[in-house]
């Protein structure tokens, strides 16, 4: 699984999940393209990249907004001129039971978590079907498999990006790209370090293997549906979730 002379494209990479998703693509020889709305940290990521050696730099953009992905996608074929790999991994919470949420934080994390990877799948497609050749990955979420109390907005959005997953394989399969979606559980982050202990407990319990995942528990599976060896995988939700959900 070697990635030199491709192009990897990864939203939300500033820290977490796509971070490491870019550290591993990047250790495999990927030029990487960090994109975030924090370019604080954005600017941080690429550094400890470039300090080890990796060709990688940082664009701003928010994936719910068109203008924001129409000018990403230029920018990187503009530097790179191609765009081999691209991966869905922007995404926010806002959780509270349904009958609190109000419209604006549903509103919110769909337009983030779903809208945005449509709108980047449509330019990025674009891109690949003139290649006749692309990986996009999706970052969807065991809850969008199973649901989950007080997330009704995420989870429907990690749903949603399950039949995108699919309907978008299908579409782009003839010109030789391939889509597939990773559903992840219970990985230690940023985002889960919020959750009160007690569903954190409720969590572990249910978890086979009785432990936490990793974000480079997410970035392996990543390069292995990003890499020749997963060439005829294509529509799939590969489950990284350490036995919650069989």
């Amino acid at each position: 699984m070697k990635f030199e002379n491709k192009t990897a494209l990864i939203t939300g990479s500033a820290r977490g999940i796509g971070k490491a998703i870019a550290e591993r693509l990047a250790s495999q020889g990927a030029r990487i393209v960090i994109s975030d709305v924090l370019m604080d940290a954005a600017e941080a990521t690429v550094k400890e990249l470039n300090d080890k050696g990796y060709e990688a730099f940082a664009i701003k953009a928010d994936v719910s907004n068109a203008d924001d992905v129409q000018a990403l996608i230029k920018e990187t074929v503009a530097k790179y001129q191609t765009l081999d790999i691209m991966v869905n991994n922007a995404g926010i919470t806002r959780d509270t039971l349904m009958i609190r949420m109000s419209e604006k934080d549903w509103d919110l994390v769909l337009d983030i978590n779903l809208k945005g990877a449509f709108l980047m799948t449509q330019a990025t497609a674009k891109v690949m079907m003139k290649q006749r050749s692309g990986r996009i990955v999706n970052i969807s979420s065991v809850v969008g498999q199973m649901g989950n109390a007080g997330q009704a907005n995420y989870s429907a959005s990690k749903a949603g990006l399950i039949g995108l997953t699919k309907s978008s394989a299908r579409e782009l399969a003839s010109r030789g790209i391939t889509v597939n979606a990773i559903a992840p559980g219970f990985i230690e982050s940023e985002m889960t370090e919020k959750l009160p202990e007690e569903v954190r407990n409720e969590f572990m319990k249910a978890t086979a293997l009785k432990r936490f995942g990793k974000p480079e528990d997410i970035a392996a599976a990543v390069a292995f549906l990003v890499s020749d060896d997963a060439s005829y995988i294509t529509g799939q939700i590969l489950a990284v979730n350490g036995g919650l959900l069989m």
